[in-house]
């Protein structure tokens, strides 16, 4: 998939040196390895010690099993963004997190995908990649034979806020990949959706 001069790849296993050295020493934010959103807070914070070297491992291994956890962004061949995409029960903090108030049935839904974060680094950003990687993100999810796809950015109202924090992503990238709100159940943190089978995008 390419988008915007950026060429976008499933994280595969022959892939995983490009990933750490997108993320560098500290496993993208604070020893995280993208795996906040995969599992309990308990889990996490133990994964985060000796480096995260737990974290590391969970990622690690997904890769390894063949499930691409996510998809890398590329320009001029050096990886520049990470965008982790897949269905919806994969996340268990997404599942459990009161932004969703997902009952059991729709928890258990795969059909349905999630966006469950991004990361750029700062040399990157505000170039295009993030946009880059939602509109990849949306055509793996597709691909998949996903139903629709969901994000659930942070809503700023205009303010400032570290990156750190933005994670998720914000309104305003999903509005133009031509996501809706569907539900706000807790304020400025959205519910956006795509829907991807009959009369979606």
């Amino acid at each position: 998939m390419t988008a915007d001069a950026l060429a976008v790849h499933p994280l595969t296993d022959g892939r995983w040196p490009d990933l750490e050295a997108l993320f560098g020493p500290n496993g993208g934010y604070s020893n995280c390895w993208c795996s906040w959103q995969r599992i309990s807070g308990r889990e996490f914070s133990a994964g985060c010690a000796d480096r995260g070297a737990g974290n590391r491992a969970l990622l690690r291994r997904l890769t390894a099993e063949d499930r691409r956890p996510g998809l890398i962004g590329y320009r001029d061949e050096a990886p520049v963004g990470w965008v982790s995409v897949g269905p919806r029960p994969e996340f268990g903090r997404i599942l459990r997190s009161p932004i969703t108030r997902l009952d059991a049935a729709a928890a258990a839904d795969a059909s349905v995908w999630s966006v469950a974060c991004f990361y750029i680094p700062a040399l990157h950003r505000g170039r295009g990649v993030a946009t880059a990687l939602l509109e990849a993100a949306v055509a793996a999810a597709r691909g998949s034979g996903a139903a629709a796809l969901e994000g659930y950015p942070v809503d700023t109202g205009g303010r400032r806020a570290q990156s750190s924090s933005l994670f998720t992503g914000t309104p305003e990238l999903f509005r133009r990949a031509g996501f809706m709100q569907v539900a706000e159940h807790r304020p400025g943190r959205p519910v956006m959706r795509l829907e991807l089978g009959r009369g979606g995008r």
